[in-house]
């Protein structure tokens, strides 16, 4: 039976315990320049409604990186841009693939794309999550030397972005807690979190005090251009600059998934400074995402 990668909650933490040490296996593999062959014959598709680069990037170079092939299309290359159904193309692309990837918008098309298809489907973004992404995040952590369980964390923009719900859906799972820093109309609904180990608010100060990790996010997620200027106004107290690091742990980490709009929800001084670790974030997707295509297509290992 074909198991998705769609939310954090589609695997145990016992299960993410095993990736993330493969993920450092391949990373350490990588580095030895040892090559790896252990998706011979198998191949992803990628299929691309937003754009993308870090996404298209890791994953091509991942299934390469281990003997597999990756092939990608793109809305307006494909029939999907031509009115085919998202459930015609899925049981297509499945007759084709090994596994696919799809980046798309709302989380119902993503879920209609994987119920169609019948070769395990991976979430590289939606607007409810990115799953894949805070895989590499988590893992970026740990590598740190930060073990994630009783940990503080805080995120810092828009906390009603596809970010901001995977880092609550993280958080009972790997058992940290995480304070979201967000105006009140760019908030998570409290039903979403309600229960959890999870804290509105519209501090940025109390956001980040004490913090061992500080991550933030763009401001205007792709498919958000018309309310840029909006978003810019009512979120710029949300900046993560060095006066709101400064109310954080000494030695706190800063994340951010990229692209980043420097200076508006972060400055120069930070996603390059010393507490920085947001190119090896993006690196991280690499191995991570490797070892999540090994999971889903187990029986060559």
């Amino acid at each position: 039976m074909k198991r998705d990668f769609l939310r954090l909650a589609d695997r145990s933490l016992e299960e993410y315990r095993a990736l993330f040490k493969r993920a450092r296996e391949l990373k350490q593999r990588r580095r030895e320049h040892l090559l790896d062959n252990s998706l011979a014959g198998r191949t992803l598709v990628l299929i691309f409604e937003k754009p993308s680069t870090r996404t298209r990037l890791s994953f091509e170079a991942a299934m390469f990186q281990l003997g597999g092939s990756a092939l990608t299309l793109n809305a307006s290359d494909s029939q999907l841009g031509r009115g085919e159904t998202i459930e015609d193309t899925a049981r297509v692309v499945s007759r084709y693939g090994d596994v696919i990837m799809l980046r798309t918008f709302g989380g119902d098309r993503l879920s209609q794309f994987a119920a169609a298809a019948t070769v395990p489907v991976i979430n590289g973004l939606s607007d409810d999550g990115h799953p894949v992404q805070l895989l590499a995040d988590l893992f970026t952590i740990e590598e740190r030397g930060k073990t994630l369980e009783g940990k503080s964390i805080a995120f810092v923009g828009d906390g009603a972005s596809n970010m901001a719900r995977s880092w609550a859906e993280a958080a009972p799972i790997f058992g940290f807690s995480l304070r979201i820093g967000a105006p009140p109309s760019y908030r998570l609904p409290e039903a979403e979190v309600r229960g959890g180990p999870v804290t509105l608010t519209g501090d940025p100060a109390e956001a980040v005090a004490g913090a061992d990790v500080i991550a933030t996010d763009s401001w205007t997620s792709m498919g958000q251009e018309a309310e840029a200027q909006k978003r810019r106004r009512q979120l710029r107290d949300f900046r993560v600059d060095e006066a709101l690091v400064a109310k954080a742990k000494r030695d706190c980490i800063i994340l951010h998934c990229l692209p980043a709009h420097r200076g508006e929800e972060i400055t120069d001084q930070v996603i390059d400074g010393p507490r920085s670790a947001v190119f090896d974030e993006a690196e991280n997707r690499l191995h991570v995402q490797k070892a999540l295509l090994e999971q889903l297509m187990p029986a060559q290992r």
